[in-house]
């Protein structure tokens, strides 16, 4: 895809999920791997109300700024984004989101989130059928990216539904295109809420 016209349409997506209240207070981060395998990446401290395609900058393959951008600070967990791209090379879009039934959940829930019997949950890229069981790994918050980058590495095998949480945080979501990534973060928010409500 074009690369200007997928970060408008990236651009968009993030102020549509500011509008949810996924982002609240500059908070997320969100990337995408154009065709040339060159990784962009938003910018910190944005307003995501009014997110811009101007606002994601390029990076290298150790999350550091390029070109024109070298001075422009990415956000701080560029680093989670930059190893969720080399352990999955298929992945194109990584969404993070503050929704907050999954951050409440994850406060219910030591290793994992488990759904069972919900029709969305065919909404995650290899499932079929709702009579199976999906488990979206839970990490603890950290600000150090080097346990992220052990965590994913270590956990990967669990990573098979293209998302997880961080503990009281939020979650990512990733796939092979715009398309796909919303799909899985939307469809983890939705089991979230539905899960948080019916045992609230």
């Amino acid at each position: 895809m074009n690369t200007e016209l997928l970060k408008h349409e990236m651009a968009e997506t993030i102020r549509r999920y500011h509008y949810k209240g996924w982002s609240p207070a500059t908070s997320t981060n969100y990337s995408f791997k154009d065709d040339e395998n060159q990784i962009w990446v938003s910018r910190s401290g944005v307003d995501k109300s009014i997110f811009s395609a101007d606002d994601f900058i390029q990076i290298d393959a150790f999350g550091v700024p390029q070109g024109k951008y070298q001075d422009i600070k990415p956000s701080a967990e560029t680093m989670i984004h930059v190893v969720l791209f080399r352990l999955f090379p298929e992945c194109k879009v990584i969404l993070h989101s503050h929704g907050p039934y999954p951050v409440l959940l994850s406060t219910k829930h030591k290793s994992y989130l488990k759904f069972e019997g919900y029709e969305v949950q065919k909404g995650f890229d290899g499932v079929t059928t709702h009579e199976s069981e999906v488990l979206i790994p839970i990490f603890d918050n950290s600000q150090d990216m080097a346990y992220f980058e052990y965590e994913l590495e270590y956990r990967k095998n669990e990573l098979n539904n293209h998302a997880f949480v961080i503990r009281k945080h939020g979650t990512y979501a990733w796939g092979k295109s715009l398309f796909e990534a919303k799909r899985h973060l939307e469809t983890l928010d939705y089991l979230a809420e539905c899960e948080f409500l019916l045992n609230k």
